[in-house]
């Protein structure tokens, strides 16, 4: 990855599936801050408390014969709603004048989850998307990991 300049006052998602640290440069392009703005995070449940432990049964119109129907990811399910979420706390500190700028880094998967939620106003925002899943890092290895520092 080339060197990745973050602006002042420009905000840093770094987010998964269960976290999200949104961060603020307080410094300036040459030598980054981040600063926490807030945190968010999911509880990680067991699969069997967040729905049913076995698919449902289908029965067929014509014939004799039952199926079983694709048993619904409950985590999957679980991280998409916490990303839309996120969406919309993103989404009220661009319209508060919060933020004007972000820069988002999440690992593909959660990229792929959020971006269909992006506002117009988020969409607008979103000066870059970075694909690493740097969320379990302390603040000042994420800023070494974003600037190749």
């Amino acid at each position: 990855m080339s060197e990745l300049l973050i602006h002042r006052d420009e905000w840093v998602v770094v987010c998964d599936g269960a976290k999200a640290l949104v961060l603020h440069n307080a410094g300036d392009a040459k030598f980054p801050n981040l600063k926490t703005v807030a945190v968010y995070e999911q509880k990680d449940l067991a699969t069997s408390e967040l729905g049913a432990d076995r698919p449902g049964r289908a029965f067929s119109p014509a014939g004799h014969g039952r199926s079983s129907v694709e048993q619904t990811d409950w985590h999957d399910q679980s991280e998409r709603t916490f990303l839309l979420e996120l969406v919309k706390h993103l989404d009220a500190a661009l319209a508060a004048g919060n933020a004007k700028s972000i820069i988002l880094v999440a690992p593909p998967r959660a990229l792929g989850m959020i971006r269909p939620a992006y506002s117009h106003a988020l969409r607008a925002a979103v000066r870059a998307e970075v694909d690493k899943d740097l969320v379990k890092l302390p603040i000042h290895e994420i800023e070494k990991h974003l600037t190749a520092a």
